[in-house]
């Protein structure tokens, strides 16, 4: 838990990480950044796919609108908060001359995203008319 929490403080302040070890090559570093950033265009959109369920799927029976729509958003946070945790740890480990941290992350998200695409498959073919 102590590991976590001072990963955490450095989201916030990651010039701090910096103190560890030295610096990479940079190249390394910006493929890091890479890598963070395209997990927030992911994040965003996952959150974007929840707002376009919930505002333009208005036939759809609401428990299952607001069902789909809460995954979406759900995810969409998650992948946004795994982001910038994954490039703490990834910057960490590279100043440090560690391994790369190893992460099941990529596999739940995917098994997610996958859940809501075939609980939509579910709802096209049988419809989603309110009744």
């Amino acid at each position: 838990m102590n590991g976590f929490l001072s990963s955490l403080r450095l989201w916030f302040a990651p010039a701090r990480v910096r103190d560890e070890g030295e610096t990479p090559d940079y190249r390394f570093s910006l493929a890091n950044e890479r890598t963070f950033l395209a997990w927030v265009r992911t994040a965003l959109a996952l959150v974007g796919g929840g707002f376009a369920v919930d505002q333009f799927l208005p036939d759809l029976r609401w428990a299952w609108r607001i069902g789909l729509s809460l995954a979406l958003l759900a995810v969409g946070a998650m992948c946004a908060l795994r982001a910038v945790n994954h490039w703490v740890r990834c910057e960490l480990a590279m100043r440090r001359g560690e391994d790369l941290p190893v992460t099941r992350f990529p596999a739940l998200l995917s098994l997610a995203v996958g859940a809501v695409a075939l609980i939509m498959v579910v709802v096209v073919l049988f419809g989603w008319a309110e009744q």
